[in-house]
């Protein structure tokens, strides 16, 4: 149930569907009696939609959670028991393409955590994903994921798979369930550098003690408050996620899925 209630509220409430929705309500309203009141929509919509697309403001959110978690040093005095990959970095759309896999902009989920596993050779790999499909059926994510890294040079042995879970709570209590890591193992977590702290406060939940190694940045080293997007699609969508990740702290908190509202290091 709140897998599929989340779906269903984010797309009648993610911010750039509101400021559409604003948009068309105010031009619906502009001839009717009720015409100050589509004025005001219509141009408070417009302006949310040139700020919100054009001008940094997706990045000014992103910022704070990218570098909430910095990597840790690997050192070969504190061996790493395994590195948990989390899923979302599969194109859904793309699913039964005659290709290997269809990967969307967070591919770096899979391609560092290739790099980790040559890098650390007695390390397990494991993956944790499920499908997220709400109105068609869809393999899960993890097989796909096992045919790449597969493909990608990492033997088969080495791979562990979850592939029941469907949002990131489910990811860190399914994996904990499956791997049930002895006191002292040091286990790396692999996601975007934005979800990770809602990933590390889940993980701390279901008392799994893990580190974070954060990838798939989405803004640039240093903030230009000038460096505005080339198209407004762009801008929204950085909105989009942003918010549904802050929200989705927020909720979690809430739910208990998380003990603290903004986990830290």
């Amino acid at each position: 149930m709140f897998f599929l209630l989340a779906k269903v509220l984010w797309f009648l409430l993610q911010p750039s569907s509101l400021m559409i929705a604003a948009v068309m309500a105010g031009a619906a309203l502009a001839a009717t009696r009720w015409c100050r009141l589509g004025r005001k929509l219509l141009w408070s919509g417009s302006l949310a939609l040139l700020i919100c697309g054009l001008t940094p403001l997706g990045d000014v959110l992103i910022r704070p959670l990218e570098t909430r978690f910095p990597r840790p040093a690997l050192t070969p005095e504190m061996p790493v028991a395994g590195i948990i990959v989390l899923g979302g970095a599969e194109d859904g759309h793309a699913d039964g393409s005659p290709q290997l896999a269809a990967l969307n902009e967070a591919a770096e989920r899979y391609t560092e955590a290739v790099a980790l596993v040559r890098r650390l050779p007695a390390a397990r790999l494991v993956f944790s994903g499920g499908s997220g499909a709400v109105l068609a059926a869809s393999a899960p994510e993890a097989e796909t994921a096992a045919r790449l890294f597969e493909a990608l040079g990492v033997p088969r042995e080495r791979i562990t798979l979850e592939p029941a879970s469907r949002d990131t709570y489910e990811n860190a209590l399914f994996t904990a369930r499956i791997l049930n890591p002895k006191p002292g193992e040091r286990w790396l977590l692999v996601t975007s550098a934005w979800h990770m702290p809602r990933a590390i406060g889940c993980f701390r939940r279901a008392g799994f003690t893990i580190e974070a190694w954060p990838v798939d940045y989405r803004t640039p080293g240093r903030l230009q408050p000038l460096r505005f997007h080339s198209s407004m699609p762009e801008g929204l969508r950085r909105i989009d996620f942003i918010a549904k990740e802050y929200l989705g702290l927020v909720i979690y908190y809430l739910a208990g899925r998380t003990e603290e509202l903004l986990p830290a290091p």
